[in-house]
């Protein structure tokens, strides 16, 4: 959802209580939203949350916090909904959400493909077992290097993004004697109703070609023309965290329009199309999004009816989830370091402001996006009255915010476990060391058993890099 142009505290905001007026006080504070959730996650008798069976006070206590805890059965379910839903197309998982090998491999068994943008994004995945020919590289500005491995490869196929990135490909696949699948992304110049750093195809940003001024167009010519490319496919995306299908109509009916004006201009058949993704995900009360049954529906009914309003057949289509696949699979489980309760004397409320032992280095969303989260105690139930809180991190930073608004019991205290949902996709990827704070390990839980698949950064790790 777009923020206010004056900041976080405008908008739908209440100055009188100090929170958003979508966030009401809770009848019980220890109750979980089940559509914030993995579905293994539950709160036992005595108030401590479980995952798949396992409590986490044990996970704590064995790995650690912070802690990022994945519940692998729930992601290769979310997994599954997806190809079923979309059956007959090729479900894409956006390994920028948040790359391991042992994800992209569950991915992959779940049926899905697995696009990368980075030459290390593609090593893991090669090293995960992932064909090639189910790989997609994206990118606005890849490096030659990681065009030839591309090419080498035989990937599926290299998503181009400026004339110049075509010429590359053309000069590598002749000198190395192959024939790169090639699509040409679209830039739509529809503008998805989200949050602008994360709306990608309006007019004036760096993906993609523009339809306006027949950019688009003169790619896909190029391609075709090119004794050592083959154009596979159009591929659009308008943007992330995205909860209505009606962006996505308007923008299928423009790509369609120049699907056929190409194959009809230039006598070509062009056999794929790329809709893109970014479908949103529930991080709080306030977000509803669709299931993927009717996502499918929806963006299938309008590809069909504007290709046989254009005379062509319908191509094959292929779909980019993004982070509702593994953003609600994971929570991050951290200990309450401090409370301290502050009061604004101009409005005459008070906050409780909650600290955690984690923060803008394993999650920066709140910080760079203003993304809002949520957050419950996990380590028992509370019969104190709620309270408004905001958890924040342990970082040398005001804006160093995990959950800007949440009800909390008024009982909370130093040594709680705290958990925070939807923290799957952009917050480990996006994870840094920001005052040399190692980043957390990523714990899968499955079958009653829990393991690492990513190991916890150390102090030692940190000093290697460090030559002096």
């Amino acid at each position: 959802m777009r923020i206010h142009e004056a900041g976080a505290l405008h908008g739908d905001f209440d100055f009188y209580t100090l929170r958003p007026g979508w966030l009401g006080v809770p009848d019980d504070v220890n109750a979980l939203h089940p559509e914030l959730w993995a579905s293994n996650v539950e709160r036992s008798d005595d108030g401590v949350l479980h995952i798949g069976g396992i409590s986490v006070e044990r996970l704590a206590a064995e790995f650690g916090t912070p802690a990022y805890v994945l519940d692998e059965d729930d992601f290769r379910a979310r997994c599954r909904a997806w190809t079923e839903a979309f059956d007959g197309a090729d479900v894409y998982y956006a390994a920028k959400a948040f790359c391991s090998k042992a994800v992209l491999r569950a991915a992959v068994e779940e049926g899905l493909n697995v696009d990368v943008c980075s030459a290390g994004e593609l090593a893991v995945a090669l090293a995960a077992g992932v064909e090639p020919a189910r790989l997609g590289l994206h990118g606005n500005n890849k490096s030659v290097a990681e065009l030839r491995q591309a090419v080498e490869l035989d990937l599926g196929r290299i998503v181009a993004d400026s004339y110049t990135e075509i010429a590359r490909l053309e000069e590598i696949s002749a000198a190395l004697g192959k024939r790169a699948k090639v699509m040409v992304r679209v830039n739509v110049g529809v503008e998805a109703h989200t949050h602008e750093y994360i709306a990608t195809a309006h007019e004036d940003q760096k993906f993609g070609f523009s339809l306006t001024g027949g950019h688009a167009y003169e790619a896909a010519r190029r391609v075709i023309a090119a004794e050592h490319l083959e154009l596979i496919g159009l591929h659009s995306h308008i943007g992330s965290q995205i909860f209505d299908t009606a962006a996505f109509e308007v923008s299928a009916a423009r790509v369609v329009r120049l699907h056929a004006k190409l194959q009809t201009d230039l006598g070509v058949s062009i056999p794929e199309m790329d809709l893109g993704g970014g479908f949103g995900m529930a991080y709080t009360s306030q977000d509803d999004p669709q299931p993927p049954a009717d996502i499918a529906a929806s963006l299938g009914k309008i590809v069909a009816e504007e290709c046989a309003a254009a005379g062509i057949d319908t191509p094959r289509l292929s779909i980019e989830p993004g982070r509702t696949l593994i953003g609600p699979a994971v929570f991050t489980l951290y200990e309450v370091g401090t409370v301290k309760p502050v009061t604004l004397s101009s409005v005459g409320a008070s906050r409780l402001y909650v600290s955690v032992d984690g923060g803008m280095s394993d999650n920066i969303r709140s910080a760079l996006y203003d993304a809002t989260y949520s957050a419950t105690i996990a380590s028992r139930s509370s019969a104190a009255a709620p309270a408004l809180a905001r958890v924040v991190g342990k970082h040398c930073e005001a804006g160093d915010i995990v959950v800007k608004d949440e009800f909390l019991p008024a009982d909370v205290a130093p040594g709680d476990l705290l958990a925070v949902p939807g923290t799957g996709a952009y917050c480990r990827s996006m994870g840094s060391n920001y005052n040399h704070v190692p980043r957390p390990p990523v714990v899968a839980v499955r079958n009653g058993e829990a393991r690492v698949i990513l190991a916890r950064e150390t102090v030692d790790d940190l000093l290697r890099l460090d030559v002096g």
